[in-house]
């Protein structure tokens, strides 16, 4: 499998995608979408192309992210593949809910309550 089916399900056209420079994403503007890189194997971890003080082309709160999710993985020493989505989906919840203890109970029930959404 590519990576360009996952990005297509995942990513609107037309989209802003910040990378790093590996190459497997060359590809993102042929695809339709928008595409700035910042180049660790230079040194380049965030670039400020606007010279107006706000670094906005990094990866840096993606790879935070993954740091977080590993850390929260850890105690688990390992888990299904076939259930990595599953995990997946509730450390995003959780980390997008950024509550903790009863707060996260209140936001999950609240979740479960909902109205279904329409799928588009």
């Amino acid at each position: 499998m590519t990576i360009g089916p996952l990005i297509e399900r995942t990513i609107a056209k037309g989209a802003l995608v910040y990378t790093d420079e590996y190459d497997i994403y060359s590809r993102l503007v042929e695809w339709g979408y928008d595409h700035e890189t910042v180049c660790h194997a230079a040194g380049e971890y965030a670039r400020d192309d606007g010279g107006d003080g706000f670094w906005k082309v990094h990866v840096n709160t993606l790879e935070g992210f993954w740091s977080l999710l590993r850390s929260w993985l850890r105690p688990h020493r390992g888990i299904p593949q076939e259930s990595l989505p599953l995990y997946l989906g509730f450390f995003e919840f959780v980390h997008n809910v950024r509550a903790r203890g009863k707060r996260l109970l209140g936001s999950l029930i609240g979740l479960l309550l909902a109205p279904p959404r329409n799928p588009s």
